[in-house]
């Protein structure tokens, strides 16, 4: 099967592996994991921060982010197809107990104008006080797109005192496509995620990075939810590979699905806009071509292609670091087929 439901699909090199199994380790909820200590390490000074918190998901990065910077019985402020708002089951309100409210753009851009709409100041006990602005960068549902206007409003968010949390789940790829280093991205926020399981081909983690101050939080939060764990620097250490190995190499996965986006474009013209392909993410609309996402997934997967769909009318392809420039050919031919 050719999988590019994903880029979370990927499975570990013998590279990997190998790093895995000779990495030293210790306790992480004593602080006593070396490797976990270096990714943690690492991964904050490519972002510009202090500290770095390594954490099982990009969910719960997300979860403890976001309660850093919001307290219960605020709000944050995002797109309304942002993965806070759309894929974490709720958490942000069942757990934390901080509300959204939310701006709707295409590709799931910054729109200035709406967010300075919806902020709202604390007027005591009559509103829900806005307390941070959260971003995806690149941003899933929008068809992996990069933000044109993330210093823009950076900047204002700064000069109103307001914090900006940045769902960096795929920055890697932002970063590689927009040429933008990870540094100019992750200083502007006030708390930041970055997945290693996604592009880069870990088998799992997500590390968290802002202050001391604000990690030491994150911490204790992250043990409160269940979320400690022991020896995980055989986790780190894929981390830590990925990073060094993995990261360049992105641009071939963008290559990849400009290629099909190209291939589906012809197929089935409107359906996908191949020069709004940033980077890893294809997302093509079948709302004109009378064909529903459950049949083409299904018709797919019978002829060994796996994709998946993100809406009512919306298939989504992720090229990844598994899957070749040959499989990413033929599985867009078969899409294509499929779409006539």
């Amino acid at each position: 099967m050719i999988d590019l439901r994903s880029d979370t699909v990927t499975r570990p090199s013998a590279g990997m592996l190998a790093a895995m199994t000779s990495a030293p380790v210790g306790d992480d909820v004593y602080g006593e994991d070396p490797t976990v200590t270096q990714l943690e390490e690492t991964v904050a000074g490519l972002l510009g921060h202090e500290a770095g918190l390594f954490t099982v998901s990009g969910s719960l990065a997300n979860i403890l982010g976001v309660r850093a910077l919001a307290a219960p019985g605020t709000e944050v402020l995002c797109e309304a197809s942002a993965h806070v708002a759309r894929a974490e089951l709720g958490a942000h309100a069942a757990i934390s107990g901080i509300t959204t409210r939310t701006w709707s753009a295409p590709g799931g851009q910054i729109d200035l104008d709406q967010i300075r709409a919806l902020i709202a100041p604390d007027l005591g006990p009559y509103f829900v006080p806005t307390a941070a602005v959260s971003v995806e960068n690149t941003h899933n549902f929008g068809g992996g797109t990069i933000q044109t206007s993330y210093d823009a409003l950076a900047d204002e968010l700064d000069s109103l005192g307001l914090p900006l949390h940045l769902d960096g789940a795929r920055l890697w790829n932002a970063s590689v496509a927009s040429g933008v280093p990870m540094v100019a991205y992750g200083s502007r926020a006030a708390a930041v995620s970055v997945c290693l399981s996604k592009g880069l081909g870990a088998p799992i983690g997500s590390v968290l990075v802002g202050s001391t101050e604000l990690i030491k939080e994150a911490r204790v939060w992250r043990k409160r939810l269940g979320a400690g764990w022991r020896q995980a620097g055989v986790l780190a250490a894929a981390g830590l590979y990925a990073i060094r190995h993995n990261v360049d190499r992105l641009a071939e996965d963008h290559a990849h699905a400009r290629q099909i986006a190209e291939i589906l474009a012809d197929a089935a013209p409107g359906s996908v806009k191949p020069d709004q392909v940033d980077t890893n993410i294809v997302i093509a609309d079948l709302a004109a071509t009378g064909k529903t996402v459950a049949e083409v997934v299904a018709k797919a997967k019978a002829e060994g292609v796996l994709i998946g769909g993100v809406g009512v009318t919306q298939l989504r392809l992720v090229t990844h670091l598994d899957a070749s420039a040959t499989d990413c050919r033929v599985a867009a031919e078969v899409v294509a087929g499929l779409l006539h």
